[in-house]
Parts: C-alpha cells; sequence; structure tokens
C-alpha cells in the first residue's frame, strides 16, 4: 500500500510540474552528455620510463543537465558522474568510487536589459580560455563557486567575479587547507569586453588569494598571499587573415616569501583560402633559471583550458611546469576537410626553455606531432581519434625529473560525445 502511495505521489508531482510548465512562460530543458574515451598512455604528461608498462582504459563522463527560464529568472543544475571503466566490482550496491559530483548549480537574477548577477557554481571562461577556461577536455570539468555581476550593452559586456572558499560550516575562524591545482581561498576579477564588426579586444584583472599553511605536517595557517594576473585578449582580421593574440602580466607573491614577476605573449595567425585551414602561432610564458634566481618568473595560466594549448600530450601546464623554466612554443597546423562532416587536423609544435638550464644546456625541448580527426556522425553525436608523438630531447630529461628521453612517447585515443536534448518545453 505504502509503495502505491509514493508512486501516486510521484506521478502528481511528475504532472504538476507538467502543468506549471506548459501553462506559464517558463522554458525547462533537459539534455545528457555521455562520453566515453579509451586511451592508449606511453609516455602521455611526461617522459616514458624505463622498464614500464603503458595505460590503456576507458573513462566515460555522464552528464545530466537541467536548465529553466522564468521571466527574469535562468537556473542551471548539472550533475555527473566521472568513472573508469571497471572501477567498481559486479553487484557493488554502493558507488564506492566516488565518482558523483555536482558540476553545476547557479541562479541568475537579470534585474533589466543590462544588468543581472549570477549566484552559486558556475563555469567561468573567457575568451580563448587560456586563464579562464571550462577544461571541457578532463571529464570532471572545472567549476568555481562564485558570484558574477554582469552588464551588457550593445557590444560592450563587463562581468565582475567573486568567490571566497570555506570547507565548512565552522563555528569559529576561515582556516583554508585545501591546495593543489591552484585552489585559492578568495578571489576578484574584472572583465572588460569590447566587440566590433571583426574584431574584438578584452581586458582582465585577477586576484587570487591562497592559505599559507606552515608546520610540519602543513596544518598550520600563517596568512594569505595574493597573486595578480592582468592582460588583454585580441582578435583582428588583415585582409583574408584572421590574427588573435594575448599579453598578460603576473606580479605579487608566488608563496609567502617569494616574489613574483612573470609574462605570457601569444599570436596566431589564420588563413582559410578554401576547405583547408593554415595556422602559424607562437605562445612564450616566462620561466625561473634552473640555477634559481630571486624572483620567481615563471608564468602560470591559472584556470585556463591548459589541455588546449602547448600540444595535447600535456607536457606542460597540465599539472605539472609550474614554477620551472617556462616555454616557448612555436608551432604551425593544418585543418583538411576530409568529407562533408569530416576533419582532420594536423599540428606541430617546436619547444624551447624560456629561462636558462642548468649547465648551460641546450634549451631545445623537443618536438610534438598531433593528429585529429573529428566527425559529425550525426545529430548530436561527434567521434574524436587522435594520436600525438613527442620527440624529446636530453633537455627535457632535466625538466622531468630525469627520466630518459630516448624512450618511445606516443599517445592515442578516440572518443565518442553524445549530447542530445531529452526534453524542452514550449
Amino acid at each position: 500500500m505504502r509503495k502505491n502511495q509514493l508512486h501516486f505521489v510521484k506521478l502528481a508531482l511528475f504532472f504538476l510540474l507538467f502543468v506549471t510548465f506548459q501553462t506559464t512562460h517558463a522554458q525547462l530543458e533537459i539534455g545528457a552528455d555521455i562520453r566515453p574515451r579509451f586511451e592508449y598512455r606511453h609516455g602521455f604528461n611526461n617522459l616514458f620510463p624505463n622498464n614500464t608498462e603503458p595505460a590503456a582504459f576507458v573513462v566515460q563522463r555522464s552528464r545530466l543537465n537541467v536548465s529553466y527560464i522564468l521571466d527574469n529568472l535562468d537556473i542551471m543544475l548539472s550533475v555527473q558522474d566521472v568513472s573508469v571503466w571497471g572501477d567498481t566490482r559486479q553487484i557493488d550496491a554502493t558507488d564506492s568510487n566516488n565518482s558523483f559530483s555536482l558540476f553545476r548549480a547557479w541562479a541568475e537574477f537579470h534585474f533589466n536589459d543590462n544588468w543581472s548577477t549570477k549566484l552559486g557554481r558556475q563555469v567561468l571562461s573567457y575568451d580563448d580560455q587560456r586563464i579562464l577556461g571550462g577544461l571541457d577536455w578532463a571529464m570532471q570539468g572545472r567549476f568555481h563557486d562564485a558570484a558574477l555581476i554582469k552588464y551588457k550593452k550593445d557590444s560592450f559586456m563587463a562581468h565582475f567575479g567573486f568567490a571566497f572558499s570555506q570547507q565548512s560550516q565552522a563555528r569559529e575562524g576561515n582556516v583554508f587547507t585545501i591546495q593543489g591545482a591552484s585552489t585559492y581561498k578568495a578571489m576578484q576579477f574584472a572583465y572588460l569586453k569590447k566587440t566590433w564588426k571583426n574584431s574584438s579586444a578584452s581586458f582582465l584583472f585577477l586576484n587570487t588569494g591562497f592559505q599559507n599553511l606552515t608546520g610540519a605536517n602543513n596544518n598550520v595557517a600563517d596568512g594569505v598571499f595574493y597573486k595578480h594576473t592582468t592582460g588583454s585578449y585580441f582578435t583582428f582580421p588583415i585582409n583574408n587573415v584572421n590574427f588573435m593574440g594575448s599579453a598578460y602580466y603576473q606580479f605579487g607573491k608566488s608563496d609567502e616569501t617569494t616574489d613574483l614577476s612573470a609574462y605570457q605573449v601569444s599570436l596566431e595567425a589564420n588563413y582559410k583560402p578554401a576547405n583547408t585551414l593554415f595556422g602559424l602561432g607562437l605562445e612564450i610564458l616566462s620561466g625561473t633559471n634552473q640555477s634559481g634566481d630571486s624572483k620567481n618568473k615563471s608564468f602560470l595560466p591559472l584556470y585556463g583550458t591548459n589541455h588546449k594549448f602547448n600540444g595535447f600530450m600535456d607536457y606542460f601546464y597540465v599539472g605539472n611546469h609550474a614554477n620551472n623554466v617556462g616555454l616557448d612554443d612555436f608551432y604551425a597546423k593544418v585543418v583538411f576537410k576530409t568529407g562533408e562532416k569530416s576533419t582532420l587536423l594536423a599540428k606541430a609544435h617546436y619547444f624551447l626553455a624560456n629561462a636558462n638550464l642548468i649547465d648551460d644546456a641546450d634549451k631545445y625541448l623537443g618536438t610534438e606531432i598531433d593528429l585529429v580527426y573529428t566527425n559529425k556522425l550525426m545529430k548530436n553525436v561527434k567521434l574524436n581519434i587522435g594520436y600525438s608523438h613527442m620527440f624529446a630531447s636530453d633537455s627535457m630529461s632535466l625538466i622531468k625529473g630525469g627520466i630518459p628521453n630516448d624512450n618511445t612517447n606516443n599517445w592515442g585515443w578516440a572518443q565518442l560525445i553524445i549530447n542530445p536534448t531529452l526534453f524542452k518545453s514550449n
């Protein structure tokens, strides 16, 4: 009897929601993002050591997105499971791998046509995602628990963001002990962008505060140090060539006692005469000499989609290469149209250390070749297949913990992206 009552309540609630959405101007949309990816790793993210076996696995994102719009209110909820095939034993009653999480949960209030505020767990993604990006390649993605004040009028927009991080609803104190991945205790930023017919320019100022922890167990709070990142991103055409670039400066503290002074500059040119795109580019990220320096001169792209840059094998700035010798990345790419719905990207990177290596070692680090095939199989279904190869130099070993550079370093992968709209009202 109780089971039947519960079933009735569920049906009644569903009917009530259905009637509500059909009799108001509300818009409800439910979407899915199913993304299985196979990877073969033989030198991915780092040089392949001696006497080691390669890794192979399938990882999958299973994400459910629900958006709701009514008058001046927008709401987004997104939950996900990120797991490796086989990481939970058969007939296990619980999800013992702790793979389920809340990815987005925010509400946006529109005060008028120009002003709004957005509160909650959200993605912060701007420009080419070098400094702030959604990191969609990583199955878990990247989010921020933050508040935004947004302004937009015609071709100008401004966003002002604020965040303050704590681990619990404490009764006293505000110590924040979560460390790693540039996890901040406090964050504020201002982002301004102006768009013209075929060009744009933006300005970013980002202030991040980190809890300084000392003691034998690194658990004693000793103040907060701040890192500042400011700069600009731009796009413009000259004849049939499209240019894009950026320039950023980082200053403040890299830790409680070390001053920071670092920079990043980039420029890319793309030309597409017909069905083929040709591109040339460079990015320079300053570094610190291996022999040491009075300041930290290593630029760190804090919260960007770093897999997108400096080679797909993630040798630089993807959980690594922080406070290191920096990077000069010269690259060329070609995107071929291989069919009505398919393309092939071929990209080559030539890597140099930006700062000096020990014993005046050669700054040449290596060359990476990336190939990515993309095919839109059907509506809401896309196939990606990739292969990358790193030809590392002796100097690469100097910045990768002394691992030999003469082993084969390659990586292959294939993924399906399935993201249909399951339901949409109105």
